[in-house]
């Protein structure tokens, strides 16, 4: 039989590794579980001759519950406009490089392509002028529209970029077409102003315009203070409540 060493414990070779640790994830908050282990401990110290009334203690769990459920429902709520958020942008983006109408008096004019105003008479109008400037405020374009045309509605405005100077010929008649129009100016690329003004029960009267422009992309808010914005060529992000019609 072999001699035991008895100052040489058997087990020194062998090594236990450190007891993994797990980390509670506690962000400060009173779980239901934090809630009635206080409440246990409350009612296991309590003074025994003065034990904690049944109407105080349903009305703990009542308060602790009420704030459970706002939490929840604060959560909810957040969920839920999370979803309305992304349903509303999803229908937002179907409207990108469609025309949309809005109030503006700023024409965006790309040197060759129509642009559609629109003016909304609130009553009947009579002597409407409507009038088109550049941005150093000189009128380019003045049309005197019927009075059958504007009645009590919303009338559409295009323009075509021309403006009310006559182009010459070489030898500096005026120039006409094949049907024996005048042909005009066409005004250069930018940014003009409309004015529509006109005569409404004996005053005169400037009318409200509005631009139809296309939708270039779709501007998600922070979801705060500012919501889902359009971005409208020439005029800026508009909300959707800005949005007066969409054209077809």
């Amino acid at each position: 039989m072999s001699k035991v060493d008895n100052t040489t414990n058997p087990l020194d070779g062998m090594y236990w590794g450190d007891k993994p640790t797990t980390t509670e994830n506690n962000n400060g908050a009173l779980t239901q579980s934090d809630f009635f282990a206080l409440l246990t401990q409350q009612l296991a110290y309590q003074d025994p001759t003065k034990p904690v009334e049944n109407d105080q203690m349903i009305a703990q769990m009542t308060n602790f519950t009420m704030a459970d459920g706002i939490s929840s429902l604060n959560t909810n709520f957040k969920d839920f406009a999370t979803t309305m958020n992304s349903s509303q942008a999803l229908q937002a983006s179907s409207l990108v490089g469609q025309y949309v109408l809005v109030k503006s008096d700023d024409i965006v004019f790309d040197g060759k392509n129509e642009v559609v105003a629109s003016a909304n008479f609130p009553e009947n109008a009579t002597n409407v002028k409507v009038q088109i400037k550049n941005a150093e405020g000189v009128v380019i374009r003045s049309v005197s529209l019927p009075d059958k045309d504007t009645v009590a509605g919303r009338l559409q405005l295009p323009w075509d970029g021309t403006t009310d100077t006559q182009v010459l010929n070489e030898d500096g008649t005026p120039k006409v077409d094949d049907k024996g129009n005048p042909v005009m100016e066409l005004a250069p690329k930018g940014v003009y102003t409309i004015s529509v003004e006109g005569s409404i029960a004996g005053k005169n009267e400037a009318i409200v315009t509005s631009i139809y422009a296309p939708v270039t992309s779709i501007t998600l808010g922070n979801g705060t203070t500012q919501g889902l914005l359009l971005n409208v060529y020439g005029q800026g992000q508009k909300k959707l409540s800005d949005i007066e019609e969409i054209a077809t």
